[in-house]
């Protein structure tokens, strides 16, 4: 199993990526390996490895600029931050305002071809712009997320600290290795601890 990973099995673990919630939605069941005795559901490492390889490949065919990252949720704005800093894709922490992606009489308007929000449900507006715009939305969703406008799933803890550095340190290195920023075997110089929030 460890050869289809994209880092060992070990670093997932400690993180918690795989533990989802109590609540699991239908939309999350297909990536629910099991369910502890006390009720909190557990994913499949695999599928989320797989998951977070193809957003990577998925990120990587459309340009910096054309990419947007919302992330309401204050445990993912340093992780987020950096991997924008290292990538030059456009980031939103905290409050996305409506119509950023639909209402071009906004000073701020934004025109994008693919969001990546860090929870659909704190993100929502995102979602919704992006949908009405039609543009494709990939999302990271714990097993209580609706994914009804999400285009790519990828399961996950989307709400610890450490989970989601985790996340965008992977996402980071797929992407400047997909784009080739990074020689074969090359690695980014920052590391897990850069991209977790105190």
């Amino acid at each position: 199993m460890a050869e289809e990973l994209l880092i060992p099995l070990d670093t997932y673990l400690k993180v918690g990526l795989h533990i989802g919630t109590k609540f699991r939605t239908k939309y999350m069941e297909p990536f629910i390996y099991k369910v502890r005795p006390d009720g909190l559901a557990v994913m499949n490492v695999k599928k989320i490895s797989e998951r977070i390889e193809l957003a990577g490949r998925l990120l990587s065919q459309y340009e910096p600029k054309e990419i947007l990252i919302v992330c309401r949720r204050e445990n993912g704005w340093k992780p987020v931050k950096l991997f924008s800093k290292l990538t030059g894709i456009n980031v939103i922490t905290g409050r996305y305002r409506p119509g950023l992606l639909t209402n071009p009489a906004l000073e701020d308007f934004t025109e994008t071809k693919l969001i990546l929000a860090v929870d659909p449900w704190p993100d929502k507006n995102a979602v919704v712009d992006a949908v009405a715009t039609g543009v494709p939305v990939i999302a990271l969703c714990d097993t209580n997320n609706e994914a009804t406008n999400v285009d790519l799933v990828v399961p996950c803890n989307n709400k610890g600290k450490k989970s989601i550095a985790l996340i965008f340190w992977l996402l980071t290195k797929e992407y400047m290795k997909n784009k080739g920023l990074l020689k074969e075997g090359e690695e980014i110089k920052e590391n897990l601890d850069d991209f977790t929030p105190e």
